[in-house]
Parts: C-alpha cells; sequence; structure tokens
C-alpha cells in the first residue's frame, strides 16, 4: 500500500514508464546514481553524454538486467523493479541492443517472427517500413549487411508490438546513407504508430531531431535535461557534457 501511494503522488497514473531515484550497476560496481525520469505514452526521450558515463546501463536497468540498489521502477502505474527481463519484455518493453543479437542461422522471416505478438506491427507493416529487408526476407541473418541487421533487429523488436522501444545506438557503425534510411524509417516508426521511445545515440543531432526531450548523464547522474529541440540548440552545454558532437554527414 505504501508503495502504491509513492508511485501515485510521483504521477505515476500519467506514465508509462518512471524511475525515482534509480541506483544500479553490476555486482558490487554502482554505475547510476539516483537517476529520477518520466515517460508519457508516446514520448521521446534522447539519452546523451559521453562514453562510460551510463547510458547503456540505463537501458538494461529499464529491462530488468542489472542490479537494482535503490529507488523503483513504475511501468504503467505499477512497480516492476523485481520483474523479470522476460515479463517486462512481454508487458510491452522492446529492446534492441547495441550488438543487435540476430539469429545468424535464421532467415529474416524466421527472425521476425519468432517473437512476435497481435499488434499493428506485422510482417507487411515491418517491411513497409524497410523495404530492403523485404528483399533479402529468405536470406539468413549472418547473410546481411550490418546495416540490414539493424534494420531487422529494430524490425523484430517491432514485431512484439512493445508500447516502449529501448535503442542503444542504433546508428552505430553505419555509412551516413544507411543513418540516413534508419532515420527516416524511424520518424515513420515515431509518427505512424503512436510507439514511445528511448534512444541511446553518439549522433546528438539525429537523437535531438528524431526525439521530444533529453537528457545528459554525467557520472550515472542526470547533468542535465531540457526539450530535445532547445538542447539542440544549446551548443555550449553540448559540447561541456557531450563533447565533440559526431554528425551523420561526417
Amino acid at each position: 500500500a505504501c508503495a502504491k501511494s509513492i508511485w501515485a503522488s510521483a504521477g505515476m497514473a500519467e506514465s508509462l514508464l518512471k524511475l525515482d531515484n534509480v541506483t544500479a550497476g553490476y555486482g558490487d560496481a554502482v554505475v547510476l546514481h539516483g537517476i529520477s525520469l518520466g515517460l508519457p505514452e508516446h514520448g521521446s526521450l534522447a539519452v546523451l553524454g559521453r562514453n562510460g558515463v551510463g547510458k547503456s546501463t540505463l537501458l538494461l536497468t529499464i529491462m530488468g538486467y542489472t542490479q537494482l540498489r535503490g529507488g523503483s521502477i513504475g511501468w504503467r502505474g505499477q512497480n516492476i523493479s523485481r520483474v523479470s527481463p522476460n515479463r517486462r519484455a512481454t508487458n510491452g518493453i522492446g529492446w534492441v541492443a547495441q550488438e543487435r543479437e540476430i539469429f545468424p542461422s535464421l532467415s529474416v522471416d524466421e527472425n521476425l517472427t519468432v517473437a512476435s505478438r497481435p499488434g499493428p506491427w506485422n510482417l507487411d507493416a515491418v517491411f513497409k517500413m524497410f523495404p530492403r529487408l523485404a528483399e533479402r526476407r529468405s536470406n539468413m541473418g549472418n547473410q546481411l549487411s550490418g546495416g540490414e541487421q539493424q534494420m531487422l533487429a529494430i524490425a523484430r523488436a517491432l514485431m512484439t508490438n512493445p508500447a516502449l522501444m529501448l535503442l542503444d545506438e542504433p546508428f552505430e557503425g553505419l555509412a551516413p546513407v544507411l543513418v540516413d534510411e534508419l532515420t527516416a524509417a524511424m520518424k515513420l516508426m515515431l509518427s505512424d504508430r503512436k510507439i514511445a521511445i528511448i534512444l541511446v545515440e553518439q549522433h546528438t543531432d539525429i537523437a535531438l531531431e528524431l526525439t521530444a526531450e533529453a537528457i545528459v548523464l554525467e557520472r550515472g547522474e542526470v547533468a542535465h535535461r531540457a526539450p530535445s529541440a532547445q538542447l539542440l540548440k544549446d551548443t555550449a552545454t553540448l559540447e561541456r557534457l557531450v563533447g565533440l558532437r559526431v554528425a551523420a554527414t561526417a
């Protein structure tokens, strides 16, 4: 009853996801210190910061893969702090890992359907968003280029029809033309399907263009938060907290 009243007072009823003073890490190592944030239905959040500040750990903590040392994680008004990663996925949290983690010995079709759940995101919908995957649908996962594998990882997460997508550096290591293609697809995803996203990305300009809100992490804490459009113009803060901005066209 006590936990319920805490979430109610924190506005959990209005939030899709709510982190309240979350401290987490791996074993004895604490990486995140007192992180608090809220994300509404269909919201979009960019997570920025230098390497090693805890951005990926934040996504892993939301998915339940780290050791929660303090604070609470709320999902649609329920405290899910002790809920397993599998149950979080079934409850509507989709995750695209930095390593992509597609199945190399399964075809594109099989990768997409192996964990699919009913909803608007089906094979037709993801092939419309990623025409390149439609052309490769009978290819094995290990026969795809890096960019195609990234598209497949995103499409596979969408096939679970999540309410929230966690994306960990989806543009890393991709050629500019593929970055443009993926950016266009993600804009389509955000505009057409009413899905929420949390995006960790080194391409600062793209991350801020795709999202409504942004936070910057420093040493595992939220050092700055602002509307994405406002932060995009605040070059002094970006240079101070993020460092060299990596342009997609560089």
